[in-house]
C-alpha cells in the first residue's frame, strides 16, 4: 500500500509493522482526524488475523502532537475486552505489564512501537478469548479444552448473535514441518501453515447426543502454489470422538500429501527438462514449482508456441 499523506513518524510505523507482522496484516479507511480536509492522514483500521479471520482495530493518532501514543479502538463485539483492566486470566499480568510499558514507553521516533504494541494486545486478546471460552457452560467444551491446551498456537474464539446460536472456534494448527524450507527457492514472506477449523455449537443441557462440530481445513493462500489443501479429505469423525483422538490421524495424512507435492517438484522438473533435446531450452517456465513452461516449436516455416501446465 502507498503511505503517501502520512507524518513520516506513522508512516515508518505502520510500514515496518506491514513488514514485519508474523501474518498478513491489512489496512482499510485511513482517514486524517484533522479540522481540515488537507490535514495529514493519521487514523486507519488494521484487519488483524485471528482465529482463521479477522479482527478489526481502529488505531489513532494525532498528528499535530506526535510525541502521544495512540488510541486503539477494539470492535464493538468485544466491548468487555479491556486489555489493562482484566482479572482472571492466567498470565496476563505479565502481558499487561509489557503493555504498560509499550504505552509508557513510546517513541514515535522507534519504528517498531506500533508493531509492539499490536502484538501485545493481541496476545491478551488471544488470553481474554481463552477465558471467555473457558466460562461458557457446556461441560463437552471444558473436556476438549483439557484435552488439547498442551498444543501450541491453538487460537479461540466464542461468538453469539441475535440472528445465530452460540459458538465456539477453533483453529488448530497442524503439521510440525517448516514447509518453507522444504521449497527451494520459495517466494514465500510468511510462514506457510495448515489449520484444522473446529467449530462446536455450544450444548444445551438437555440434548441427548452432542452434536458434531464443524470441520474445515484451511491453509495460507500461498500453499496452494505446492498443493491444494481442497483436495485433502477429512477423516470422519465418530460418535464420541474428542479432538485429541482425532488429530493425530489427519496430520499423519498431511504429512504424507506435503511430502509428496515437494517430491512432485522434481518429477516436473525432470519433465520440462527431458522436453530440450525436442524442443530446446523453454522461453520460460516457472522455476520453483514447476507447473509452467513454454516452449517454441515449429513445423516447416510455421513457427508457435507450445505452452506447458504440469498441475
Amino acid at each position: 500500500m502507498s503511505f503517501d499523506g502520512f507524518p513520516p513518524f506513522i508512516s515508518a510505523q505502520l510500514h515496518y509493522l506491514i513488514n514485519h507482522f508474523p501474518d498478513k496484516i491489512k489496512v482499510e479507511q485511513v482517514l486524517s482526524g484533522g479540522k481540515s480536509h488537507t490535514g495529514s492522514l493519521d487514523r486507519f483500521t488494521l484487519l488483524i488475523p485471528y482465529c482463521l479471520d479477522h479482527i478489526k482495530w481502529d488505531v489513532i493518532y494525532n498528528a499535530e502532537f506526535p510525541l502521544a501514543s495512540p488510541d486503539i479502538i477494539f470492535g464493538p463485539e468485544d466491548e468487555d475486552f479491556h486489555p489493562l483492566h482484566m482479572t482472571g486470566v492466567e498470565g496476563e499480568g505479565g502481558l499487561k505489564s509489557r503493555t504498560r510499558n509499550v504505552l509508557s514507553d513510546w517513541n514515535n521516533k522507534d519504528p517498531t512501537r506500533l508493531l509492539a504494541l499490536i502484538q501485545e494486545l493481541r496476545d491478551q486478546y488471544t488470553s481474554y478469548q481463552r477465558k471467555c471460552v473457558g466460562e461458557v457452560d457446556d461441560d463437552r467444551l471444558r473436556f476438549e479444552i483439557s484435552t488439547i491446551c498442551s498444543r501450541e498456537g491453538i487460537e479461540m474464539h466464542i461468538s453469539s448473535g441475535a440472528e445465530k446460536p452460540e459458538e465456539v472456534k477453533f483453529a488448530v494448527p497442524l503439521v510440525d514441518m517448516n514447509i518453507n524450507k522444504m521449497v527451494h527457492g520459495c517466494p514465500w514472506r510468511h510462514p506457510q501453515k495448515i489449520y484444522l477449523q473446529v467449530i462446536y455449537p455450544v450444548g444445551r443441557k438437555y440434548a441427548s447426543t452432542p452434536s458434531a462440530p464443524r470441520l474445515k481445513l484451511m491453509s495460507t493462500n500461498e500453499l496452494r502454489a505446492l498443493f491444494s489443501i481442497d483436495d485433502v479429505k477429512l477423516p470422519s469423525w465418530l460418535v464420541g470422538m474428542c479432538m485429541a483422538e482425532y488429530l493425530p490421524h489427519l496430520e499423519e495424512s498431511l504429512q504424507k500429501h506435503v511430502l509428496e507435492a515437494v517430491s512432485l517438484i522434481d518429477i516436473r522438473r525432470r519433465f520440462i527438462e527431458a522436453l530440450a533435446p525436442l524442443f530446446g531450452r523453454p522461453l520460460e517456465a516457472d522455476p520453483v514449482f514447476c507447473r509452467k513452461a513454454t516452449f517454441l516449436a515449429s513445423s516447416g516455416s510455421f513457427v508457435f508456441l507450445v505452452p506447458l501446465d504440469n498441475y
